[in-house]
């Protein structure tokens, strides 16, 4: 599996088993199947592969396999598995054991059902308890919408088990991880794409991802934290594991402190921490939370965070200035007023600009309106320019994001800025059209990236803009109200167009001389 061409076709057998076996359950309501059996065959394997490793350094022992042990035995190991790894799997419970015996077992939807509750359960009373507690509750292996009957639904599942246990995803090692986990974000992002508006509430776009990601990195060798007030299905935070890597560092390793999120809801928040097991990282290296990070944030102990990257719910209802907590709220407080309660895009901005470091970055992917409309939202914007918080705001093509075809506005947040400026990038045509979406493509990306460093005006594609001047144009953050757009129209010489139009009513006179003279000569012929 080492290069792309195998991974994408890796990737399209992965898509077709999903659509086969699919049937008469929905896609959106399928996906929790195969993506739960993806990430039971990952965890199988990965504790296999870390006992089997430990156990062969022994002499006698090079051919051992955890996978053929007995459970009496593998009890032994319990509580290293725990600690190490977070969960424990018993021998006859690993998935290419289940799979084996699947189809001779005609209580297959009660035994799947078991082995989950035996993982969940496994850690219970460890460190790890929370990042297991509930993993497999939106699995219904019991569900009518497998089939009718018993029997039918076990039929299904042995489907899903060959078909997921037939992909080769190469020896399980570190590079069997990145496959594991880049196959896991593609299936997330075509159930995204196929899920309507939903899908992106739960999912960003890869070259998103990396666009946000490697703003925040600017200037950085390593960061303490990575934070994602909404974190979806967690791609944002990951994204950090794959662009930092060209730091001579896995993201895990650059990211000194751990990844932390919070998700509101609770599927997409199961999502997001199978994400992190498939990713490589470990459940003492990230912490994601449940709940509204609005009115319910977890994180208080853990923040100032380096890095913050969101793509937070455009202008969704929130309590605002009718719940007395958050009046008094220290996030909110300081800019004198609340976002409106139709409208929370600002108070995400004012979570984030709370929590941020002072040396850190926030990345924020916004809702246009926030950036333009009055009242409220002004003064909350006027707070954040005064106060020399915005580093940059960089506008995005139309239709790069699932579910909708809005243009968005990158708000780039900063506590220890070394100018009073501004700086406003259109990046609006900076795409490709594939499919039906449009794609940052890496050139598009290098492009804004460069400019967003250097700080330095480029004709129609950026520009450094005083603080002064945002104030008099009631802190409007948006890009196109500070770049002249670049026309579209061809310039037009007019003294040149003048010029060839005198050339053709010559050449015009010409040909008429010339034809008269041809005209004459031929009725003199004819009167000879």
């Amino acid at each position: 599996m080492a290069n792309h061409h195998e991974r994408r076709k890796l990737y399209a057998a992965l898509w077709s088993i999903a659509e086969e076996l699919r049937g008469s359950v929905t896609g959106w309501d399928f996906k929790q199947y195969v993506l739960i059996m993806l990430f039971y065959r990952f965890i199988s394997e990965s504790l296999v592969d870390y006992v089997n490793r430990k156990e062969r350094e022994n002499p006698g022992h090079e051919n051992f396999d955890y996978a053929r042990l007995s459970d009496d035995k593998a009890e032994y190991g319990r509580s290293s598995m725990l600690s190490e790894k977070g969960f424990f799997i018993a021998p006859s419970e690993l998935f290419e054991n289940v799979r084996h015996r699947a189809k001779s077992d005609p209580n297959l939807n009660v035994t799947l059902s078991q082995i989950f509750k035996n993982i969940e359960s496994s850690a219970q009373g460890t460190e790890s308890e929370r990042d297991l507690k509930g993993l497999f509750d939106d699995v219904d292996v019991d569900s009518s919408r497998l089939g009718k009957t018993v029997k039918q639904r076990n039929e299904k599942l042995v489907k899903i088990l060959d078909g997921l246990g037939g992909l080769d995803f190469g020896a399980f090692n570190g590079l069997s991880i990145d496959v594991f986990g880049d196959a896991y974000e593609y299936l997330v992002g075509m159930y995204a794409q196929n899920a309507g508006k939903s899908g992106g509430e739960f999912f960003t776009p890869q070259e998103v991802s990396e666009l946000l990601a490697r703003i925040t990195i600017v200037g950085k060798q390593e960061i303490n934290k990575v934070y994602d007030p909404a974190c979806g299905s967690g791609s944002l935070l990951l994204k950090f594991t794959k662009v930092l890597a060209d730091n001579g560092k896995k993201g895990a390793e650059f990211v000194r402190n751990g990844f932390y999120g919070q998700e509101i809801n609770l599927t997409t928040y199961n999502l997001c921490r199978i994400n992190m097991f498939l990713h490589g990282i470990n459940f003492s290296q990230f912490d994601i939370a449940h709940g509204n990070t609005l009115t319910d944030p977890y994180h208080f102990d853990d923040e100032p965070f380096e890095a913050i990257v969101s793509n937070p719910p455009y202008s969704i209802k929130w309590d605002g200035q009718t719940n007395a907590n958050l009046v008094g709220d220290e996030r909110f407080t300081p800019a004198g007023v609340l976002a409106p309660k139709s409208k929370a895009d600002l108070a995400f901005v004012m979570h984030i600009l709370s929590w941020l470091a002072t040396g850190g970055t926030a990345a924020v992917v916004s809702y246009p309106g926030a950036m333009y409309r009055g009242n409220k939202e002004q003064k909350i914007r006027k707070y954040l320019i005064e106060n020399n918080f915005v580093e940059a705001a960089i506008g995005l093509p139309k239709d790069l994001f699932f579910g909708t075809t809005i243009d968005t506005i990158v708000l780039v947040l900063k506590k220890s800025k070394t100018d009073q400026k501004v700086l406003f990038i259109d990046a609006s045509e900076e795409f490709e059209r594939i499919d039906s979406k449009n794609k940052l493509s890496s050139e598009n990306i290098a492009k804004i990236l460069r400019h967003y460093e250097s700080r330095e005006d480029a004709p129609h594609f950026c520009r450094l803009v005083d603080n002064k001047e945002i104030l008099d144009h009631d802190s409007k953050l948006l890009p196109s109200l500070y770049i002249t757009q670049k026309s579209h129209e061809k310039t037009i010489d007019i003294t040149a167009v003048n010029a060839q139009i005198a050339e053709s009513v010559l050449r015009q006179q010409q040909l008429r001389t010339d034809i008269d003279a041809i005209v004459s000569g031929y009725i003199q012929d004819e009167a000879a």
